[in-house]
Protein backbone atom coordinates (compact mmCIF):
# COMPACT_ATOMS: atom_id res chain seq x y z
CA UNK A 1 0.00 0.00 0.00
CA UNK A 2 3.01 2.24 1.14
CA UNK A 3 4.15 1.22 -2.27
CA UNK A 4 1.47 2.00 -4.58
CA UNK A 5 1.35 5.46 -2.76
CA UNK A 6 4.68 6.65 -3.26
CA UNK A 7 4.22 5.67 -7.10
CA UNK A 8 1.06 7.49 -7.28
CA UNK A 9 3.03 10.55 -5.78
CA UNK A 10 6.05 10.35 -8.06
CA UNK A 11 3.57 10.10 -10.92
CA UNK A 12 1.88 13.71 -10.00
CA UNK A 13 5.78 15.19 -9.62
CA UNK A 14 6.35 13.92 -13.52
CA UNK A 15 3.58 15.24 -14.46
CA UNK A 16 4.09 18.62 -12.93
CA UNK A 17 7.54 18.62 -14.43
CA UNK A 18 6.68 17.58 -17.51
CA UNK A 19 3.59 20.70 -17.37
CA UNK A 20 6.42 23.25 -15.97
CA UNK A 21 8.59 22.31 -19.02
CA UNK A 22 5.72 22.10 -22.21
CA UNK A 23 3.46 25.40 -21.29
CA UNK A 24 6.77 27.38 -22.03
CA UNK A 25 7.81 25.90 -25.14
CA UNK A 26 4.32 25.99 -26.31
CA UNK A 27 4.48 29.91 -25.72
CA UNK A 28 7.51 30.28 -27.30
CA UNK A 29 6.33 28.11 -29.87
CA UNK A 30 3.49 30.33 -30.38
CA UNK A 31 5.13 34.03 -30.34
CA UNK A 32 7.33 32.86 -32.74
CA UNK A 33 4.83 31.44 -34.92
CA UNK A 34 2.32 34.58 -34.22
CA UNK A 35 5.49 37.05 -35.04
CA UNK A 36 5.97 35.22 -37.92
CA UNK A 37 2.64 35.80 -39.42
CA UNK A 38 3.29 39.45 -38.53
CA UNK A 39 5.70 40.27 -39.92
CA UNK A 40 4.76 38.54 -42.91
CA UNK A 41 1.54 41.03 -42.56
CA UNK A 42 3.60 43.97 -42.24
CA UNK A 43 5.91 43.03 -45.10
CA UNK A 44 3.05 42.57 -46.90
CA UNK A 45 1.26 46.14 -46.00
CA UNK A 46 4.41 47.90 -46.79
CA UNK A 47 4.60 46.71 -50.39
CA UNK A 48 3.21 48.85 -53.38
CA UNK A 49 3.33 48.27 -56.97
CA UNK A 50 4.21 50.53 -59.70
CA UNK A 51 0.46 51.35 -61.66
CA UNK A 52 0.06 52.33 -65.10
CA UNK A 53 -2.80 54.15 -66.26
CA UNK A 54 -4.90 57.31 -66.36
CA UNK A 55 -3.68 59.84 -63.30
CA UNK A 56 -6.46 61.72 -61.98
CA UNK A 57 -4.98 65.47 -60.71
CA UNK A 58 -7.23 66.07 -57.83
CA UNK A 59 -7.79 69.06 -55.21
CA UNK A 60 -9.12 67.86 -52.06
CA UNK A 61 -11.17 70.80 -49.71
CA UNK A 62 -13.15 70.52 -47.04
CA UNK A 63 -16.78 71.38 -47.23
CA UNK A 64 -20.12 71.08 -45.54
CA UNK A 65 -23.52 70.32 -47.13
CA UNK A 66 -26.50 72.63 -47.42
CA UNK A 67 -29.95 73.02 -48.93
CA UNK A 68 -29.93 74.68 -52.51
CA UNK A 69 -33.47 75.72 -51.35
CA UNK A 70 -34.96 76.43 -48.25
CA UNK A 71 -38.19 78.26 -46.40
CA UNK A 72 -37.08 80.60 -44.22
CA UNK A 73 -38.87 80.76 -40.42
CA UNK A 74 -38.97 84.49 -39.48
CA UNK A 75 -39.94 86.78 -36.77
CA UNK A 76 -43.48 88.86 -37.51
CA UNK A 77 -43.04 91.13 -40.37
CA UNK A 78 -44.55 94.03 -38.05
CA UNK A 79 -40.99 94.32 -36.47
CA UNK A 80 -39.88 96.01 -39.69
CA UNK A 81 -42.80 99.02 -39.01
CA UNK A 82 -40.96 102.22 -38.62
CA UNK A 83 -43.90 103.23 -36.22
CA UNK A 84 -42.39 101.05 -34.05
CA UNK A 85 -38.66 101.84 -34.33
CA UNK A 86 -37.27 98.42 -33.03
CA UNK A 87 -33.51 98.16 -33.41
CA UNK A 88 -33.31 94.81 -32.55
CA UNK A 89 -34.76 92.09 -30.58
CA UNK A 90 -33.19 88.52 -28.66
CA UNK A 91 -33.57 85.10 -29.31
CA UNK A 92 -34.51 84.24 -26.27
CA UNK A 93 -35.16 80.24 -27.21
CA UNK A 94 -34.69 77.79 -29.74
CA UNK A 95 -35.51 74.76 -30.80
CA UNK A 96 -32.49 72.57 -30.92
CA UNK A 97 -31.04 72.44 -34.66
CA UNK A 98 -31.96 69.03 -36.77
CA UNK A 99 -35.31 68.82 -34.73
CA UNK A 100 -38.21 67.95 -37.50
CA UNK A 101 -40.65 69.84 -37.27
CA UNK A 102 -44.61 70.18 -38.37
CA UNK A 103 -46.41 73.13 -39.79
CA UNK A 104 -47.72 75.25 -36.70
CA UNK A 105 -44.92 73.68 -34.72
CA UNK A 106 -43.07 76.28 -31.81
CA UNK A 107 -39.74 77.16 -32.97
CA UNK A 108 -38.64 80.43 -31.29
CA UNK A 109 -39.38 82.47 -28.41
CA UNK A 110 -38.36 86.14 -28.99
CA UNK A 111 -37.28 87.94 -25.91
CA UNK A 112 -39.81 90.45 -24.83
CA UNK A 113 -37.70 93.38 -22.53
CA UNK A 114 -36.79 95.97 -25.03
CA UNK A 115 -40.31 95.50 -26.83
CA UNK A 116 -42.47 95.84 -23.71
CA UNK A 117 -40.16 98.75 -22.60
CA UNK A 118 -41.19 100.87 -26.30
CA UNK A 119 -44.95 99.16 -25.70
CA UNK A 120 -45.24 101.30 -22.33
CA UNK A 121 -43.56 104.03 -24.34
CA UNK A 122 -45.90 103.89 -27.04
CA UNK A 123 -48.82 103.40 -24.58
CA UNK A 124 -48.01 106.68 -22.29
CA UNK A 125 -47.90 108.55 -26.22
CA UNK A 126 -51.52 106.91 -27.03
CA UNK A 127 -52.65 108.08 -23.46
CA UNK A 128 -51.43 111.49 -24.00
CA UNK A 129 -53.01 111.64 -27.12
CA UNK A 130 -56.46 110.57 -26.41
CA UNK A 131 -56.74 113.31 -23.49
CA UNK A 132 -55.56 115.79 -25.83
CA UNK A 133 -57.95 114.83 -28.22
CA UNK A 134 -61.03 114.45 -25.84
CA UNK A 135 -59.59 118.12 -24.13
CA UNK A 136 -59.53 119.42 -27.07
CA UNK A 137 -62.74 118.42 -27.84
CA UNK A 138 -64.37 119.73 -25.06
CA UNK A 139 -62.52 123.27 -24.91
CA UNK A 140 -63.88 123.65 -28.69
CA UNK A 141 -67.39 122.87 -27.90
CA UNK A 142 -67.34 125.11 -24.48
CA UNK A 143 -66.01 127.91 -26.74
CA UNK A 144 -68.18 127.75 -29.80
CA UNK A 145 -71.18 127.43 -27.61
CA UNK A 146 -70.08 130.42 -25.90
CA UNK A 147 -69.62 132.38 -29.05
CA UNK A 148 -73.49 131.28 -30.17
CA UNK A 149 -74.65 133.00 -26.79
CA UNK A 150 -72.80 136.35 -27.96
CA UNK A 151 -74.01 135.83 -31.33
CA UNK A 152 -77.95 135.41 -29.43
CA UNK A 153 -76.94 138.50 -27.58
CA UNK A 154 -76.09 140.33 -30.73
CA UNK A 155 -79.03 139.67 -32.34
CA UNK A 156 -80.80 140.86 -29.77
CA UNK A 157 -79.20 144.04 -29.47
CA UNK A 158 -80.03 144.59 -33.45
CA UNK A 159 -83.55 143.67 -33.08
CA UNK A 160 -83.88 146.40 -30.10
CA UNK A 161 -82.00 148.90 -31.93
CA UNK A 162 -84.30 148.48 -34.78
CA UNK A 163 -87.19 148.94 -32.54
CA UNK A 164 -85.76 152.38 -31.22
CA UNK A 165 -85.36 154.00 -35.11
CA UNK A 166 -88.85 152.62 -36.29
CA UNK A 167 -89.54 154.53 -32.49
CA UNK A 168 -87.65 157.60 -33.71
CA UNK A 169 -89.26 158.71 -36.90
CA UNK A 170 -91.45 161.41 -35.16
CA UNK A 171 -88.05 162.73 -33.85
CA UNK A 172 -86.16 165.33 -35.22
CA UNK A 173 -83.57 164.54 -37.50
CA UNK A 174 -80.68 164.36 -35.00
CA UNK A 175 -82.42 161.89 -32.95
CA UNK A 176 -83.32 159.74 -35.84
CA UNK A 177 -79.44 160.02 -36.90
CA UNK A 178 -78.51 158.66 -34.11
CA UNK A 179 -80.93 155.92 -34.09
CA UNK A 180 -79.95 154.82 -37.44
CA UNK A 181 -76.31 155.47 -36.42
CA UNK A 182 -76.25 153.19 -33.37
CA UNK A 183 -78.58 150.41 -35.45
CA UNK A 184 -76.20 150.14 -38.16
CA UNK A 185 -73.11 149.63 -35.37
CA UNK A 186 -75.47 146.85 -33.98
CA UNK A 187 -76.13 145.09 -37.23
CA UNK A 188 -71.85 145.46 -38.00
CA UNK A 189 -71.14 143.90 -34.55
CA UNK A 190 -73.53 141.14 -35.02
CA UNK A 191 -72.23 140.34 -38.61
CA UNK A 192 -68.94 140.35 -37.68
CA UNK A 193 -69.41 137.93 -34.66
CA UNK A 194 -71.26 135.67 -37.16
CA UNK A 195 -68.41 135.76 -39.40
CA UNK A 196 -65.52 135.37 -35.67
CA UNK A 197 -68.29 132.20 -35.06
CA UNK A 198 -67.49 130.23 -38.81
CA UNK A 199 -63.74 130.75 -38.33
CA UNK A 200 -63.33 129.78 -34.77
CA UNK A 201 -66.00 126.63 -36.41
CA UNK A 202 -63.26 125.67 -38.78
CA UNK A 203 -60.50 126.88 -36.39
CA UNK A 204 -61.90 124.36 -33.62
CA UNK A 205 -62.19 121.47 -36.70
CA UNK A 206 -58.62 121.80 -37.86
CA UNK A 207 -57.24 121.38 -33.99
CA UNK A 208 -59.74 118.72 -33.63
CA UNK A 209 -58.32 116.59 -36.40
CA UNK A 210 -54.87 116.96 -35.96
CA UNK A 211 -55.12 115.68 -32.47
CA UNK A 212 -57.09 113.05 -33.96
CA UNK A 213 -54.45 112.59 -36.41
CA UNK A 214 -51.86 112.09 -33.28
CA UNK A 215 -54.18 110.20 -31.66
CA UNK A 216 -55.32 107.60 -34.51
CA UNK A 217 -51.05 107.09 -35.38
CA UNK A 218 -50.13 106.69 -32.07
CA UNK A 219 -53.54 103.91 -31.81
CA UNK A 220 -52.14 102.14 -34.77
CA UNK A 221 -48.92 101.92 -33.26
CA UNK A 222 -50.25 100.46 -29.95
CA UNK A 223 -51.99 97.86 -32.05
CA UNK A 224 -49.03 97.39 -34.18
CA UNK A 225 -47.16 96.93 -30.67
CA UNK A 226 -49.66 94.56 -29.61
CA UNK A 227 -49.94 92.18 -32.42
CA UNK A 228 -46.29 92.09 -32.64
CA UNK A 229 -46.20 91.07 -28.71
CA UNK A 230 -48.74 88.52 -29.44
CA UNK A 231 -46.38 86.92 -32.31
CA UNK A 232 -43.12 86.32 -30.22
CA UNK A 233 -43.70 82.58 -30.11
CA UNK A 234 -42.45 81.71 -33.55
CA UNK A 235 -43.97 78.45 -35.25
CA UNK A 236 -42.86 76.50 -38.45
CA UNK A 237 -44.11 77.72 -41.69
CA UNK A 238 -44.44 74.19 -42.85
CA UNK A 239 -43.25 70.88 -42.33
CA UNK A 240 -39.46 70.09 -42.35
CA UNK A 241 -36.21 69.91 -40.30
CA UNK A 242 -35.03 73.05 -38.54
CA UNK A 243 -31.39 74.25 -39.47
CA UNK A 244 -29.66 77.35 -38.24
CA UNK A 245 -29.11 80.20 -39.98
CA UNK A 246 -25.48 81.16 -40.62
CA UNK A 247 -24.74 84.97 -40.04
CA UNK A 248 -22.54 86.61 -42.66
CA UNK A 249 -19.05 85.55 -40.47
CA UNK A 250 -20.03 82.13 -40.41
CA UNK A 251 -21.28 81.75 -37.00
CA UNK A 252 -24.96 79.97 -36.61
CA UNK A 253 -27.74 82.24 -35.37
CA UNK A 254 -28.52 80.60 -31.92
CA UNK A 255 -30.43 80.88 -28.42
CA UNK A 256 -29.03 84.43 -27.36
CA UNK A 257 -28.49 85.92 -30.75
CA UNK A 258 -30.22 89.16 -31.69
CA UNK A 259 -32.14 89.74 -35.05
CA UNK A 260 -32.86 93.02 -36.86
CA UNK A 261 -36.01 94.31 -38.77
CA UNK A 262 -33.96 94.51 -41.67
CA UNK A 263 -33.13 90.74 -41.30
CA UNK A 264 -36.13 88.88 -39.50
CA UNK A 265 -35.05 85.00 -40.07
CA UNK A 266 -35.04 82.58 -37.17
CA UNK A 267 -33.83 79.89 -38.59
CA UNK A 268 -34.47 77.60 -41.79
CA UNK A 269 -36.37 74.77 -43.23
CA UNK A 270 -34.10 73.71 -46.09
CA UNK A 271 -35.45 71.59 -49.17
CA UNK A 272 -33.11 68.53 -48.50
CA UNK A 273 -33.91 66.92 -51.99
CA UNK A 274 -31.18 68.86 -53.80
CA UNK A 275 -27.86 69.73 -51.75
CA UNK A 276 -25.07 71.31 -52.43
CA UNK A 277 -20.87 71.19 -50.62
CA UNK A 278 -20.01 74.72 -49.69
CA UNK A 279 -16.59 75.25 -49.98
CA UNK A 280 -13.21 77.70 -49.97
CA UNK A 281 -10.77 76.77 -52.18
CA UNK A 282 -7.16 79.37 -51.63
CA UNK A 283 -6.37 81.80 -53.81
CA UNK A 284 -3.55 79.75 -55.16
CA UNK A 285 -5.27 76.61 -56.14
CA UNK A 286 -8.75 78.79 -57.30
CA UNK A 287 -7.05 78.77 -60.62
CA UNK A 288 -7.26 75.12 -61.36
CA UNK A 289 -11.48 75.24 -60.40
CA UNK A 290 -13.53 75.20 -63.24
CA UNK A 291 -17.25 75.82 -63.15
CA UNK A 292 -18.80 71.93 -64.24
CA UNK A 293 -15.68 69.85 -63.02
CA UNK A 294 -16.84 66.49 -61.52
CA UNK A 295 -15.88 65.88 -57.94
CA UNK A 296 -15.66 62.93 -55.58
CA UNK A 297 -17.10 63.50 -52.63
CA UNK A 298 -16.99 61.56 -48.96
CA UNK A 299 -18.76 62.31 -46.41
CA UNK A 300 -17.16 62.15 -42.39
CA UNK A 301 -19.96 61.14 -40.59
CA UNK A 302 -20.81 57.81 -43.22
CA UNK A 303 -17.33 56.81 -44.44
CA UNK A 304 -18.49 54.05 -46.77
CA UNK A 305 -20.61 56.42 -49.14
CA UNK A 306 -19.07 57.77 -51.75
CA UNK A 307 -21.05 59.99 -54.44
CA UNK A 308 -20.48 62.81 -57.52
CA UNK A 309 -20.66 65.93 -57.62
CA UNK A 310 -20.16 69.08 -60.03
CA UNK A 311 -19.12 72.12 -59.62
CA UNK A 312 -21.89 74.71 -59.89
CA UNK A 313 -20.93 78.29 -59.14
CA UNK A 314 -17.93 80.13 -57.29
CA UNK A 315 -17.12 83.71 -55.76
CA UNK A 316 -15.85 85.95 -57.93
CA UNK A 317 -14.69 87.81 -54.74
CA UNK A 318 -12.35 86.50 -52.41
CA UNK A 319 -12.86 86.67 -48.87
CA UNK A 320 -10.34 87.70 -46.30
CA UNK A 321 -9.27 84.63 -43.82
CA UNK A 322 -8.99 85.24 -39.81
CA UNK A 323 -5.94 86.95 -38.39
CA UNK A 324 -4.15 85.84 -41.96
CA UNK A 325 -3.43 87.78 -45.20
CA UNK A 326 -4.51 84.66 -47.12
CA UNK A 327 -7.76 84.96 -49.39
CA UNK A 328 -10.42 82.05 -50.08
CA UNK A 329 -13.02 81.89 -52.59
CA UNK A 330 -16.31 79.75 -52.25
CA UNK A 331 -17.05 77.34 -54.36
CA UNK A 332 -20.44 75.08 -54.65
CA UNK A 333 -20.80 71.74 -55.48
CA UNK A 334 -24.26 70.26 -56.07
CA UNK A 335 -24.50 66.60 -55.54
CA UNK A 336 -25.52 64.57 -58.54
CA UNK A 337 -27.91 62.53 -56.11
CA UNK A 338 -29.31 62.34 -52.87
CA UNK A 339 -29.77 59.97 -50.11
CA UNK A 340 -32.04 59.99 -46.83
CA UNK A 341 -29.04 59.94 -44.25
CA UNK A 342 -27.57 62.82 -45.59
CA UNK A 343 -28.16 66.02 -43.39
CA UNK A 344 -26.85 69.96 -43.87
CA UNK A 345 -23.98 70.65 -41.88
CA UNK A 346 -22.51 67.66 -42.80
CA UNK A 347 -18.47 67.84 -43.17
CA UNK A 348 -17.20 66.51 -46.55
CA UNK A 349 -13.99 65.93 -48.72
CA UNK A 350 -14.40 66.94 -51.72
CA UNK A 351 -12.09 66.20 -54.47
CA UNK A 352 -12.26 67.92 -57.64
CA UNK A 353 -10.85 66.39 -60.71
CA UNK A 354 -8.41 69.34 -62.01
CA UNK A 355 -7.04 67.40 -65.00
CA UNK A 356 -6.80 63.56 -66.16
CA UNK A 357 -3.46 62.30 -67.37
CA UNK A 358 -3.80 59.08 -69.16
CA UNK A 359 -1.27 56.72 -69.98
CA UNK A 360 1.67 57.28 -67.40
CA UNK A 361 3.44 55.35 -64.36
CA UNK A 362 2.43 56.55 -61.01
CA UNK A 363 3.37 55.27 -57.46
CA UNK A 364 2.29 56.15 -54.35
CA UNK A 365 3.91 59.26 -52.63
CA UNK A 366 5.01 57.12 -49.41
CA UNK A 367 6.99 55.45 -51.74
CA UNK A 368 9.48 57.97 -52.73
CA UNK A 369 12.37 59.31 -51.07
CA UNK A 370 14.96 62.12 -50.99
CA UNK A 371 18.59 62.44 -50.39
CA UNK A 372 20.14 65.34 -50.81
CA UNK A 373 19.36 66.46 -54.47
CA UNK A 374 18.51 62.47 -55.21
CA UNK A 375 14.99 61.18 -55.42
CA UNK A 376 14.92 57.35 -55.29
CA UNK A 377 12.79 54.92 -54.28
CA UNK A 378 13.57 51.13 -52.50
CA UNK A 379 12.93 48.61 -54.75
CA UNK A 380 12.01 44.82 -54.00
CA UNK A 381 15.20 43.90 -56.00
CA UNK A 382 17.19 45.74 -53.70
CA UNK A 383 18.24 48.59 -55.49
CA UNK A 384 17.69 52.62 -54.12
CA UNK A 385 15.75 53.24 -57.67
CA UNK A 386 16.94 56.59 -59.12
CA UNK A 387 13.61 58.41 -60.37
CA UNK A 388 12.35 61.48 -62.00
CA UNK A 389 8.72 62.49 -60.73
CA UNK A 390 6.21 64.38 -62.57
CA UNK A 391 2.41 65.69 -61.26
CA UNK A 392 1.41 64.63 -58.29
CA UNK A 393 -2.57 64.38 -56.48
CA UNK A 394 -3.04 63.90 -53.09
CA UNK A 395 -1.76 60.33 -52.82
CA UNK A 396 -0.27 59.50 -55.94
CA UNK A 397 2.85 61.26 -58.14
CA UNK A 398 3.71 60.47 -61.76
CA UNK A 399 7.03 58.48 -62.52
CA UNK A 400 8.47 59.94 -66.02
CA UNK A 401 11.70 58.00 -65.89
CA UNK A 402 13.70 55.24 -63.71
CA UNK A 403 10.57 52.43 -63.50
CA UNK A 404 8.78 49.85 -65.26
CA UNK A 405 5.32 48.97 -64.76
CA UNK A 406 4.63 46.24 -62.02
CA UNK A 407 7.82 46.48 -59.68
CA UNK A 408 8.03 46.05 -56.04
CA UNK A 409 8.65 48.62 -54.03
CA UNK A 410 8.72 49.30 -50.50
CA UNK A 411 6.11 51.85 -48.94
CA UNK A 412 8.63 52.44 -46.31
CA UNK A 413 12.66 52.40 -45.49
CA UNK A 414 12.90 48.69 -45.68
CA UNK A 415 15.63 47.22 -42.86
CA UNK A 416 18.95 47.61 -43.85
CA UNK A 417 18.65 50.38 -45.72
CA UNK A 418 22.34 51.00 -46.75
CA UNK A 419 22.58 47.53 -48.22
CA UNK A 420 20.44 49.06 -51.04
CA UNK A 421 22.62 50.23 -53.52
CA UNK A 422 21.80 53.50 -56.04
CA UNK A 423 20.58 52.38 -59.61
CA UNK A 424 20.51 55.15 -62.27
Amino acid sequence: MCGLWKYKIISRMKRKKLIFIIVPVILVTAWILYSRFLDKDNTISLETEVQYGAFEMVLSVTGELEAINFMEINAPSSLSSRNLRISSILIQDLIPEGTVVDSGDWVATLDRSDVDNSYKDILDTYEANLSIYENTKLDSTMLLRQLRNELINLLYVVEERKITLDQSKFEPPAVIRQAEISHEQAVRSYEQAKSNYSLKVQQSKATIRETEINLNRSERSKEEMELVLSEFEIMAPANGMVIYKRESDGQKRTAGATINPRDLTVATLPDLSKMVSKTYVNEIDIGKVKIGQMVGVEFGAFPEIQMEGIVVSMANVGEAIPNSDAKVFEVKIELTEMINVLKPSMTTTNNVIIDVVDDVLFVPIDATFQNDSLTFVYTKKGYRQIVTLGEKNENHVIVERGLDEGEILYLSIPPEPETFDFKN
